[in-house]
């Protein structure tokens, strides 16, 4: 039997099943004669059957090749026969001009110009660079942009204080205009926070604040005022937002930081008998701290008529702190020579000096706003007041009256003695005994924070809460 070439095709043995019945001998014998000639020479390599050629064509070819071989690769020639004189002189113009004067900047072909528009855009770059990019000022009339009342009324995000009244419950309250206050919202990527008609200009942020503070803070109907003070808290937080975003300065800023400033000094002592959970003096006490930093830098420009009132308050919110004190001492001789910066000079004086009998002396004499801003450092005072009694009066047979003890801390007779016993100090009826053996500091956390009727809330007397926040005339 026969082996095939490898490289060969099988041809098929049996008849084509259309060829049954039909002539094809003759095929037959050229496979055959084809299959031997295959095994005799080997495969062979397909021809073109392609008959019909190109003389010219095929002419021009083999000469070009030719040309290619005896004298190297030809460069492109371009067959293009139209010229452009007029183009070519300024071109050649143009490089002349060039190896002449050096390189030149592109000029440009517009000729048609606008005087007006032309001059006003003159005079936007000298402005922005004789007085850097402008800022953008707010163009909203209303204590809330429309845009967002809306938004917040379709979303349900309207709190019980900005619903037309009467609809608290409903399922879809109304937003009422004139009580809608547009919320504090973090900046986040792709939001514009610069549009005008999203920001309120000052007069309006102005308004903003005094209606926080009328309507809302010292309205005897709502209530709890923890919930109060959130609320409070959040929109003067988106106020101060606006204000940073156009730069507000000047008296205009101040009128409204001294405001914030007064309402969270007197929130700080309302609520710090609160617990965790409703009020954080952390977080008031961040803020506190920026709005009154960013106040005093408003001081530096012009005259104001409150400036020695909150340059006093903080030095006594900061007190002993050595910044808030060489800022005191760096003040105008007629700031410092002011009655209330004086007094707080003194009350840092003596805290400086370990001195707390004399410090809290000196506390009796400060005013309703300032004993607030002075009582988040009443208790440390107290509690070193005891330590000195303890090693100073150290004694078994010495008993020292509770009365007068109680005096001295600016404490009920029941508050000096609960102070005592969680120092230490041994309270006997109404006697007390001091022992430095005995006398040891409370866990951090574990006495909160008291009002305190003698120092604070007695000052207030007859004066409104409203002049308190607002500010003497």
């Amino acid at each position: 039997m026969s082996r095939e070439p490898k490289n060969s095709f099988p041809v098929p043995r049996g008849p084509h099943p259309q060829s049954e019945g039909r002539g094809c001998g003759r095929k037959k014998d050229c496979l055959r004669e084809a299959q031997k000639n295959e095994q005799r020479d080997g495969p062979t390599e397909p021809r073109s059957t392609y008959t019909v050629t190109c003389p010219e064509r095929e002419r021009r070819e083999r000469e070009a090749q030719k040309n290619e071989q005896r004298d190297g690769p030809t460069e492109p020639r371009g067959t293009c026969t139209v010229t452009c004189p007029e183009r070519e002189r300024r071109e050649r113009e143009a490089q002349k001009n060039e190896q002449r004067d050096g390189s030149t900047e592109p000029r440009s072909t517009y000729t048609v110009t606008c005087p007006e528009r032309e001059r006003r855009e003159r005079e936007a770059q000298k402005n922005e660079h004789s007085d850097g990019p402008t800022d953008p000022r707010g163009t909203c009339t209303l204590m809330c942009p429309e845009r967002e009342r809306r938004e917040r009324e379709a979303q349900k995000r309207l709190h019980r204080f900005e619903m037309m009244p009467g609809m608290e419950k409903d399922r879809w309250p109304r937003a009422d205009p004139t009580r809608t206050v547009k919320e504090y919202s973090r900046p986040a990527a792709g939001k514009d926070a610069t549009r005008p008609h999203d920001l309120r200009p000052p007069s309006v942020l102005l308004k903003t604040v005094c209606y926080l503070i009328n309507a809302i803070a010292l309205s005897p109907s709502l209530q709890p005022w923890t919930e109060v003070y959130d609320f409070v808290f959040d929109r003067l937080r988106s106020v101060r937002q606006d204000m940073i975003i156009q730069r507000v300065s000047g008296p205009e800023c101040a009128a409204v930081l001294e405001r914030i400033v007064r309402f969270l000094l007197y929130a700080s002592y309302r609520l710090c008998e609160e617990p965790l959970r409703l009020y954080d003096p952390r977080i008031n006490d961040t803020h506190l701290q920026e709005s009154l930093s960013w106040l005093l830098s408003c001081y530096c420009v012009g005259h104001h008529p409150h400036q020695e009132e909150f340059q006093a308050l903080s030095l006594l919110y900061n007190l002993g702190s050595t910044r808030a004190l060489q800022h005191a001492l760096e003040l105008p001789e007629e700031v410092r020579a002011a009655p209330a910066v004086r007094l707080a000079l003194s009350v840092n004086r003596a805290h400086l000096e370990r001195n707390p009998v004399r410090l809290l002396r000196l506390a009796r004499r400060l005013d309703f706003l300032q004993s607030c801003a002075l009582h988040r450092h009443l208790e440390a005072c107290r509690r070193h007041l005891l330590l000195l009694y303890s090693y100073g009066h150290s004694s078994r047979n010495c008993r020292f009256p509770l009365r007068e003890l109680a005096r001295l801390l600016a404490l009920e007779d029941a508050q000096a003695a609960s102070l005592c016993r969680a120092c230490g100090v041994s309270v006997t009826g109404d006697r007390v005994s001091f022992s430095k053996a005995s006398y040891v500091e409370p866990p951090p956390g574990e006495r909160q924070s008291t009002r305190s009727y003698e120092l604070v809330d007695r000052k207030q007397g007859d004066h409104s809460l409203a002049l308190v926040l607002h500010g003497s005339p």
